[in-house]
């Protein structure tokens, strides 16, 4: 739309109609009158009117590619910190289960109560379901990302 603005407007128009200065006689045939023929249109002086207008057409453009990049990149970074926070969480979860094979050992042999094996497994619990919400999070950060970079998503018909 920018770029046409510098070019020249060519069009074809044609007109007909009847002239006369007295009404009698207004329809007769050497009254009738009719044009045919081109227009050509240029702007010449505009004050930057068409340069300001391809100036932010080319900063909106920009801004919306920086943007694309920026959440291109801040999916990655999420993708990254949340296999992190997953690692560490999976090893809190295996030593939680291993924290409550222990303490059913001990209240097997009467060294401990009964608290302190539901305390562990409630403990290991927690940790179970802190791990299943980062796996959550993964996985809707990587759709995220496909959108982000376009790719698009195909579902497979059953």
């Amino acid at each position: 739309m920018t770029t046409a603005a510098f070019f020249p407007t060519l069009s074809l128009s044609s007109t007909d109609g009847y002239q006369n200065s007295v009404l009698p006689g207004l329809l007769d045939i050497p009254n009738r009158f009719w044009s045919l023929g081109p227009s050509l249109a240029m702007t010449l002086l505009d004050f930057g009117a068409r340069a300001a207008a391809t100036d932010q057409a080319v900063a909106t453009y920009r801004q919306k590619v920086l943007a694309a990049f920026q959440n291109v990149e801040d999916n990655f970074v999420t993708l990254r910190l949340l296999e992190d926070e997953t690692r560490a969480q999976e090893a809190a979860v295996k030593y939680a289960r291993d924290a409550v094979r222990m303490t059913l050992n001990q209240y097997k042999s009467g060294v401990v109560s009964y608290l302190n094996m539901v305390t562990a497994q409630a403990t290991t619990l927690s940790n179970e379901r802190t791990l299943l919400t980062l796996i959550s999070l993964r996985l809707s950060s990587h759709v995220a990302l496909v959108k982000a970079l376009g790719v698009g998503w195909q579902v497979p018909k059953v």
